[in-house]
């Protein structure tokens, strides 16, 4: 593979831990990017920090390659979108559209956008995301073709040459607990589980084999069933 420059879009939960680990096998230089948008669980940003200095520990030959991180506000997603679960305290629940509570109208989109114009500044071309198309909730702004659209319009808007790659578009959880295994063995995996945090309430008291977590809300389901189903194929 060529050698090249990649931007994390990085919030700590499993699936951008297992891309950002990813990157690092791929790319030579690697930098990461978090969004501050109101969220509910914002338990998240303070874990980034925490998941960065253990993949340097575990990790050297990552740590090496591993550059800066950047920390974005987007507040106006919680200013746009605050009867959400992710920016409010509303119950998580189905809408009458189909999609749940927990999205958040335009996020990928902004999050995107403002990757790539950080990357833009820092010459990186490869924009890295966890948005995948199997064990999702149906936002729209992760599908597939959303964000082929999206890298054409970047590419467009800021004369660029960015590809946005999403390793995870057509794994479940637990294709993305697999791949974590087969990039990190053990150790990544020991790593996701006691560092990341993907529960929408920001529950960090409660520990389970799969991680910490409420181990009730959809986030938390979703991480759990594909854990379960990692340990039965490895163990068959």
């Amino acid at each position: 593979m060529p050698a090249d420059s990649a931007l994390v879009l990085f919030s700590a939960g499993q699936d951008s831990t297992t891309c950002l680990a990813w990157a690092l096998a791929h790319y030579p230089r690697v930098e990461t990017v978090g969004f501050a948008y109101g969220q509910r669980h914002d338990v998240e940003m303070d874990q980034r920090g925490v998941v960065r200095d253990a993949l340097r520990a575990r990790f050297p030959e990552w740590g090496a390659k591993l550059g800066a991180d950047h920390v974005l506000d987007a507040s106006v997603l919680g200013q746009v979108a605050e009867d959400t679960a992710l920016t409010g305290d509303a119950e998580i629940r189905m809408q009458e559209n189909g999609l749940p509570n927990t999205f958040v109208p335009g996020r990928n989109i902004v999050f995107f956008t403002l990757a790539a114009a950080t990357a833009y500044r820092r010459d990186l071309h490869r924009l890295v995301g966890g948005m995948c198309e199997t064990d999702f909730s149906g936002y729209p702004d992760c599908r597939d073709d959303t964000l082929k659209a999206l890298q054409v319009t970047l590419n467009l808007g800021m004369a660029g040459h960015f590809v946005i790659d999403t390793p995870l578009m057509w794994r479940d959880k637990a294709d993305t607990w697999q791949l974590a295994a087969a990039l990190g063995g053990p150790a990544l995996i020991d790593l996701i589980v006691e560092h990341t945090h993907t529960c929408y309430r920001g529950d960090r008291r409660t520990r389970h084999d799969w991680g910490y977590g409420c181990g009730t809300c959809p986030a938390c389901e979703l991480r759990a069933q594909g854990y379960r189903r990692f340990r039965e194929r490895s163990a068959s």
